[in-house]
């Protein structure tokens, strides 16, 4: 019986990287679309209070903010807590004013659908909050939402109805 000898030595085909661009460019279109970026640069400390009877905002596209807390630059603004507009720290009465302002760049069918989230620090005085809320009464804003994080039970667990 004869032995059949190969005298070429074979190797392994380069990997095609043809196909690299296109994978590299659709991933970046994923995380372009699904990537969302902080729109307000929070100028107070909000430490959200626990609550355990929590839900979930359907559209939250129609949800307007405002932030209730002591300022993070104490030396500029103090130690009373303030209200935060979008970027810029402002006064109870100045409430009335931007909700009406966000209210008009939604979409008129919309409207009556906005909800106002209200996010205090846990340390904030209710007094705050009930003249937040007499300035929302003013604009028409009866939609509000108390912003929490789910409670947690001695275990670890979290306690909550989402």
């Amino acid at each position: 019986m004869s032995h059949i000898k190969k005298d070429k030595v074979r190797e392994t085909p380069a990997v095609s990287t043809a196909s690299l661009p296109d994978i590299v460019f659709m991933l970046l279109f994923f995380f372009m679309v699904a990537t969302t970026m902080r729109e307000v640069t929070l100028k107070v400390a909000v430490n959200k209070p626990q609550a355990t009877e929590i839900q979930k905002l359907e559209r939250k596209d129609l949800v307007t903010y405002i932030y209730v807390g002591t300022p993070r630059d104490e030396t500029l603004y103090g130690t009373e807590p303030r209200v935060q507009l979008d970027d810029q720290l402002g006064t109870v009465d100045d409430v009335q004013t931007f909700v009406v302002v966000a209210r008009e760049e939604i979409n008129e069918a919309e409207q009556p659908l906005m909800t106002v989230s209200i996010k205090a620090d846990g340390e904030v005085k209710m007094g705050l909050i009930s003249d937040i809320k007499q300035e929302l009464r003013k604009a028409q804003a009866l939609k509000i939402n108390y912003s929490t994080m789910p409670a947690i039970d001695a275990a670890g667990m979290i306690e909550s109805n989402l």
